[in-house]
């Protein structure tokens, strides 16, 4: 069957440095489900599988064991070129998605052009109550919608978002560090009115002031902005 083939295929890939690597970086998951397969190996691998004919096999085998298949899974998706199908797969996988790193290496190519019709979606799963599909609506509103799609309804909807999570919180953090290195005039009331909780408002100036595309004269006015607690 495809499953054990796949499964034979990723503990050939295994690097078990980049595994303990990846053990220490994603700490909220069972140890024991990293195999540790490096990225590029994975995406190729991705691009491989999505020419089998007998692929739902191991797209509808939810949840998995392994999360390197989980890895290979959101690659997986990210390579379907109909937007229904590919939208369809990512609903179906996202309530299985339990880490920062599935979640965010999930990017759908045919997503950027559909960005009118996937909008709707992006504010379902923001207005989730789930973790990870809330991260992922934020990614997406990050990738998608921060240059000529841009408009301040977005980053409003972001600033609304109320979590203790803090995978949640830094996807918040991130996505207002790269929306003011893309749109600083209309995002920075957003900070100068301290619209974000103290943690995650000094944690998306902290990354600004790491980013190269924030200007060191806008650097040194976020610092001021800094809250202190």
């Amino acid at each position: 069957m495809i499953i054990e083939e796949i499964r034979k295929e990723l503990f050939e890939k295994q690097d078990m440095k980049y595994r303990d690597m990846q053990i220490k970086i994603i700490p909220n998951i069972d140890k024991d489900t990293i195999i540790g397969v490096r990225t590029p190996l994975l995406r190729s691998y991705a691009k491989q599988l999505s020419k089998r004919d007998d692929l739902c096999i191991f797209l509808d085998d939810l949840p998995h064991k392994y999360f390197d298949e989980n890895q290979l899974h959101a690659f997986i998706i990210s390579e379907i070129r109909d937007y229904s199908k590919c939208l369809n797969e990512v609903d179906r996988f996202l309530p299985y998605v339990d880490n920062w790193a599935t979640c965010d290496q999930m990017s759908p190519k045919i997503f950027k052009k559909n960005k009118q019709a996937l909008l709707e979606t992006v504010k379902q799963w923001i207005g989730s109550d789930k973790t990870y599909m809330i991260r992922f609506g934020i990614g997406m509103l990050m990738e998608h919608y921060l240059d000529e799609d841009f408009d301040l309804s977005y980053p409003e909807i972001v600033a609304g978002i109320s979590s203790d999570e803090y995978y949640i919180n830094m996807m918040i953090a991130w996505y207002f560090a790269t929306a003011l290195a893309k749109q600083y005039d209309s995002i920075l009331p957003f900070i100068k009115e301290k619209r974000l909780d103290v943690w995650t408002h000094n944690k998306a100036i902290q990354k600004s002031v790491e980013s190269y595309r924030i200007t060191d004269e806008q650097k040194e006015y976020l610092k001021t902005l800094k809250i202190k607690k």
